[in-house]
């Protein structure tokens, strides 16, 4: 089960996010699926959600890319620990483009039944991602407020 699970996060990455399959969502992702976390997105139930979050990355980031840095399946779960690249040239978030490369790392752990991720419970570094675009200053970086 653990093999079978693996293969199906694994494609998520691989061939949903990286080659831009997106018409494979719906075979992954179920239609109760929810994503916790971090939720910038607004809702994030059910394969259309997740479509609707992917493209806004992808608007974003129209060569983002996952790297899967390690791995781990267990009975129905998987979790992935991954490496994001891309380079921003387009709007993400109500931040225009910046022309910055970034690389932000983050884990996801799936819950996997029947064949298809019904929740994802994931965390990310996104504040260093703001970092690196510099819409969030470098901690040592910016003037101390109490500094008189």
């Amino acid at each position: 089960m653990s093999a079978e699970n693996r293969a199906i996060v694994q494609r998520l990455y691989e061939e949903v996010w990286n080659k831009r399959k997106l018409e494979l969502v719906s075979e992954i992702i179920s239609p109760s699926h929810a994503l916790h976390g971090p939720n910038i997105f607004g809702s994030s139930i059910g394969p259309e959600a997740y479509k609707r979050q992917l493209l806004v990355f992808l608007a974003g980031y129209s060569d983002l890319h996952f790297t899967i840095e390690d791995m781990i399946a267990e009975k129905d779960k998987v979790v992935a620990c991954w490496t994001i690249s891309g380079t921003q040239r387009g709007e993400y978030l109500g931040i225009p483009a910046t022309n910055k490369k970034v690389s932000m790392d983050g884990m996801t752990i799936h819950h996997i039944a029947n064949g298809k991720i019904m929740d994802s419970y994931g965390n990310w570094d996104a504040l260093g991602m703001m970092q690196q675009l510099g819409v969030v200053p470098i901690f040592g970086h910016a003037k101390s407020l109490t500094a008189r």
